[in-house]
């Protein structure tokens, strides 16, 4: 058929290199240094076009663009397209298919037919032009497209991309026979499957897309060798993992540092100026639980925390009842006999000092009960229960009296004093703070001329009953979270259901000689060496008529803020060392709470700058900012109650700041595994005013580790959680406590000069948080925690026969009260402990014998050890709890239901044995002796079973 025919158009033979190289009517149009995968492919010829068209060149090299027509280049620029609607592709395509479609209608089949073949042949043959245009091949993908440069100018509408797996194809050379013509000596000649004239090879025409290649000895031989060499590689490499040499060597890194070196550095980075800052700073304006300066506070600490680059900063909200006092809702009153006041108490302080924000905190109880009450005043010493059985046997009747108390003395818990006196039936309580017992007054010895309360002092407290329910006292035993249950006001077992007020030693002394001639002299053992007379009357009902009014705000959700502060370990990162200090403040609390917040945030700043440098301790440091406790303990409490699981398992120690500097005598109350580490300790830490070390000082004093009370946040930790739980500070003969007196100028006049004492403490802390998140074995000195056990055991015995244990007759043996069972649980606590620690020299002699060197699993056992070291506290936990206050669960530790005694331990052998009921007391004895013998065995037996 005519080569014109309308009804057919022949496929145009594919050109030689020659012809392909000699006609380039785009060359240039096309920068060389454009990918091949965007250059524009060869068009199919157009019919129509002139003859120079046909020959448009499937190969473009800058070489011989020039040599290429001239007229046809001008041609084609003038068209400003590319012949028959082609256009070159865009970062969008993804289907080769649409670098041949036409937008023309009129095209012939022919056409499609000769677009199909082209696009055959480059899917076969992926043809790669880039050597001819000076680029390496090494360059072109076998993966898909690469983005050229030009493509970077195309409109943000070409830039779609579609997500899909990269599809590897097999490219398989179908090359002639050596012989054939046309072939250059670069052997490039015509298209593969063609001769030099352009005429298809009929051999050639049929092609495989997936082709196994064939392989020889030699192929097989290295292709094998080459898995036997990766399957080499990956087991090495499996191995290395799982044998945890990674993570040896990550701790191994972090360790460079000299345990020594670290210890300087702590030490000598404690700047007291700092310290002194923060202090006036957290001094500047009143903050109780809850209310606007507690939480500027709490931003302040939290931003505090992020700025010292702890890993991680927290807050936690709880939902909590508090009670706040109104202006003019107090009133104490002596009423004449027609009931028209006579006498006002001025009850609030001067004020103290100018602070930056609001008012000083008026006086008042927290969570005490709202009410206005009236009746006789009579005065009962201290407050206890034995003062009003006292009274009781004088034949004074004291129901719907007003009792007036003085503070501290043989109960110093203010709320045990409106509990007795609510038994005792009196309407109301008045609890006035003594001069004698805050060091002796005088006019001059006062704040702010001196170091203790002054006559106008009130030291405000809480009269929840945190020997009985401590925390939030509608959620006893229970996180308290917005959406949990609680209880009632008038359900718990936590508050008193009379009246108080705090009273200065101002207003309580015109009440005191108002009571001459009424009732009875007090005993000698009520006298007071502060009171400048001795003719005092107990009163009786015929006492002058005292109005007590105390009408407040009480908010049963009210949100409380903790923020915490956390510094990852490397090694035990799950186990934790954790440093507290609560917040809130009854005034400005430059002793108490911010001595000890200060200092807290000192260490954190310290251990953040190591951080910083590239130090790591083995386990997690947590430092805490409570909220609440200054009424009932609430957010530590909270916290405890809300993770109690993870606590028992993982929490190796807390450390507790409160009251931490008023004077210049170092004392510590805690559990007895510290003894040997703190001893250590206080041997680095000179004291500069008396030029020795706090250790000679301890030493000189008998000092020891104290028990702990109920009066700071360690209780629910060691009481409830049984964490090893540890308190520092220092203190001295007094300090104006609870009021507003306890200021920045206070203690920059009289409590700390210089600051000496915050930064010895810090020194104090900051080793100690070091010891214990940092040595590869914790040191805790379990050899004391069993000689301890035996002391306070022979202590028990000996109280209990005071109580007449001896005359006790138990069961239908009528046996007497015997604690022979505790003291063979004693024992073998000690037989055990003895047992336990060889391990620490066994591993010690294998460490040495290598070198230095830990194997991995010794490395997994020594932290096995340390786990079973710290677990043996909580070991020490009756989870049932104390008959009836069930949140305390310590066996050992733990507040007596009466007494604010800090060495009474076996809280609930005493209890019972207190209650006159030595049936229950004798059963109890035994369930402490089990629970111990208990934790004794665990404690070896967890190591043997490692």
């Amino acid at each position: 058929m005519a080569p014109n025919s309308k009804d057919y158009d022949p496929i145009p033979p594919i050109p030689t290199y020659d012809e392909a190289v000699a006609s380039s009517s785009r060359a240039n149009n096309v920068s060389p240094s454009t990918p091949s995968q965007n250059r524009p492919h060869s068009p199919v010829d157009d019919p129509h076009a002139p003859e120079s068209s046909e020959s448009f060149s499937l190969l473009r090299n800058p070489r011989n663009a020039s040599e290429a027509s001239s007229s046809q280049s001008s041609h084609q620029a003038q068209r400003g397209r590319y012949p028959r609607g082609y256009r070159p592709p865009t970062v969008e395509t993804d289907d080769e298919s649409g670098l041949f479609s036409s937008s023309d209608d009129s095209d012939s089949d022919a056409d499609e037919r000769e677009a199909d073949q082209v696009r055959r042949e480059m899917q076969e043959l992926e043809i790669d032009d880039s050597d001819v245009h000076g680029r390496s091949s090494r360059g072109a993908s076998l993966w898909g497209k690469r983005i050229g440069r030009l493509s970077l100018a195309l409109p943000q509408w070409r830039w779609k991309w579609r997500w899909r797996l990269p599809v590897p194809r097999l490219r398989i050379r179908l090359g002639r026979d050596s012989d054939s013509s046309g072939d250059d000596a670069g052997g490039r000649g015509g298209s593969a499957g063609t001769d030099g004239s352009g005429a298809t090879d009929s051999t050639q025409t049929t092609r495989w897309r997936f082709a196994l290649p064939k392989l020889g000895s030699t192929a097989l031989f290295l292709l094998v060798a080459r898995v036997l060499a990766l399957i080499v590689v990956l087991g090495f490499l499996y191995l290395l993992f799982a044998s945890n040499v990674f993570s040896d060597m990550a701790r191994r890194m972090a360790r460079q540092i000299d345990p020594e070196t670290l210890r300087i550095h702590i030490q000598a980075s404690v700047d007291p100026r700092v310290i002194r800052d923060n202090l006036k700073h957290f001094t500047s304006y009143a903050h109780l639980s809850g209310t606007e300066g507690d939480f500027a506070l709490m931003e302040d600490i939290e931003l505090m925390f992020q700025s010292y680059g702890l890993d991680e900063v927290k807050r936690d909200v709880y939902h909590v009842y508090l009670n706040y006092p109104k202006a003019d809702g107090r009133a104490v009153q002596v009423l004449g006999p027609d009931g028209k006041p006579t006498w006002s108490a001025k009850l609030e302080e001067e004020e103290t000092h100018s602070e930056t924000a609001g008012h000083q905190t008026y006086a008042f109880h927290g969570h005490s009960k709202s009410g206005t009450v009236k009746g006789p005043l009579i005065y009962a010493n201290y407050g206890t229960r034995e003062d009003f059985e006292m009274l009781k046997k004088k034949g004074i009747d004291t129901k719907g009296a007003i009792a007036l108390v003085r503070s501290r003395g043989s109960q110093d818990d203010p709320a045990l004093q409106v509990k007795a006196a609510e038994l005792a039936g009196f309407s109301g309580c008045l609890i006035f703070s003594n001069p004698g017992d805050h060091g002796r007054f005088q006019p001059q010895s006062g704040a702010p001329n001196g170091p203790h309360l002054p006559a106008d002092g009130v030291e405000r407290a809480s009269v929840s009953l945190r020997n009985w329910v401590v925390g939030d006292v509608l959620t006893p035993g229970w996180g308290s979270k917005e959406r949990m249950p609680r209880m009632k006001v008038d359900q718990t077992k936590g508050l008193v259901k009379i009246p108080s007020l705090p009273l200065a030693w101002r207003d309580a002394e015109p009440l005191l000689k108002r009571l001459k001639g009424f009732g009875d002299p007090i005993p000698d053992t009520w006298s007071s060496s502060a009171f400048d007379y001795k003719d005092m009357w107990t009163g009786n009902a015929s006492s002058p008529i005292v109005l007590l009014k105390n009408e407040q705000d009480e908010i049963e959700k009210q949100p409380i803020w903790n923020v915490y502060g956390r510094i990852e370990g490397i090694e035990q990162e799950e186990k934790r060392v954790i440093i507290g200090n609560h917040r809130d403040a009854w005034g400005f609390g430059a002793a108490s709470p911010h001595s000890g917040t200060a200092i807290m945030l000192e260490i954190a700043r310290i251990m953040g700058d190591l951080v910083a440098r590239g130090w790591r301790p083995q386990r997690t440091i947590e430092f805490m900012s409570w909220d609440g406790g200054a009424q009932n303990l609430i957010g530590s409490t909270e916290y405890v109650e809300q993770n109690d699981e993870s606590l028992r398992k993982d929490a190796f120690a807390y450390i507790n700041l409160d009251k931490a500097v008023s004077g210049d005598t170092f004392r510590a109350a805690g559990s007895p595994v510290f003894h040997r580490l703190l001893l250590q300790i206080l041997n680095r830490v000179g004291d500069p005013f008396y030029n020795t070390t706090l250790r000679d000082r301890w030493e000189q004093r008998q000092g020891r580790i104290e028990g702990l009370g109920t009066d700071s946040d360690y209780v629910a930790f060691q009481d409830i959680v049984g964490t090893s739980s540890l308190d520092l500070h220092f203190d001295g003969k007094g300090y104006p406590r609870h009021s507003n007196w306890d200021n920045f100028d206070w203690m920059e006049q009289h409590g700390d000069p210089g600051f000496v004492y915050h930064a010895l403490l810090a020194q104090v802390l900051g080793l100690l948080v070091l010891e214990l998140s940092d040595r590869l074995v914790l040191p805790f000195d379990m050899i004391s925690y069993a000689s301890s056990l035996s002391t306070w055991t022979d202590k028990l015995e000996l109280w209990a026969d005071e109580q007449g244990a001896k005359k006790a007759a138990i069961g239908p043996e009528k046996k007497p009260f015997s604690l022979a069972a505790l003291k063979d649980a004693v024992k073998e606590v000690d037989k055990s402990v003895h047992e336990f620690i060889k391990f620490e020299v066994a591993w010690e002699n294998s460490v040495m014998a290598s070198n230095g060197w830990e194997p991995s699993s010794t490395g997994r056992q020594r932290c096995e050890y340390n786990s079973r070291m710290a677990k043996f506290e909580s070991d020490l936990l009756d989870l049932d709890g104390i008959p009836n206050r069930t949140q305390f669960k310590h066996v050992v530790f733990g507040p007596l239901q009466w007494s604010t005694d800090r060495d009474a331990y076996f809280p609930s052998i005493r209890d019972a044995i207190l209650s006159g009921n030595w049936t229950q007391a004798q059963l109890t004895a035994d369930k402490v002796a089990g629970i111990i013998k208990q934790a004794a065995a665990n404690l070896v037996e967890g190591m043997n079973s490692s």
